[in-house]
């Protein structure tokens, strides 16, 4: 169980799929971006679903190294190349989130970005995340 919390002003609608900011007390996890390769750094797909549902399967697994979860993942930044591309997909890039990182909505951002450090990557994800003090 996480101890991070959500922080959303009052009075402000509610944001669907993030949180506006997230408090927690712990030791830090800085992951650095994964993109939609594999462990050994080979792209099985070029389509963005799919890239996205790497990215954050690559995230879990690197947070999991470091003994951290999901649920304590404080903030990420998406890094796209193509911003209509994730908005005319986003009920499945929110299917591949849910299915991988949960209902746990941290602090989102999203920069669409002219290329990625990998020719074929479509998006990359960092992450920072809070393990809970025992």
């Amino acid at each position: 169980m996480s101890t991070l919390r959500a922080v959303n002003p009052p009075g402000w609608k509610r944001p669907s799929g993030y949180s506006n900011a997230m408090v927690g007390r712990g030791t830090m996890v800085f992951v650095a971006g994964q993109i939609g390769w594999n462990g050994q750094e080979q792209f099985e797909s070029d389509d963005f679903v799919a890239q996205v549902r790497q990215a954050l399967r690559n995230t879990v697994e690197v947070l999991g190294a470091a003994g951290a979860k999901p649920e304590h993942i404080a903030r990420m930044t998406w890094f796209v190349l193509d911003k209509k591309e994730y908005l005319k997909r986003i009920s499945e890039v929110g299917a591949a989130y849910r299915d991988t990182i949960g209902r746990h909505f941290p602090a989102i951002t999203l920069v669409e970005v002219r290329a990625l450090v990998a020719d074929r990557a479509k998006i990359e994800i960092e992450s920072t995340a809070v393990i809970p003090d025992a």
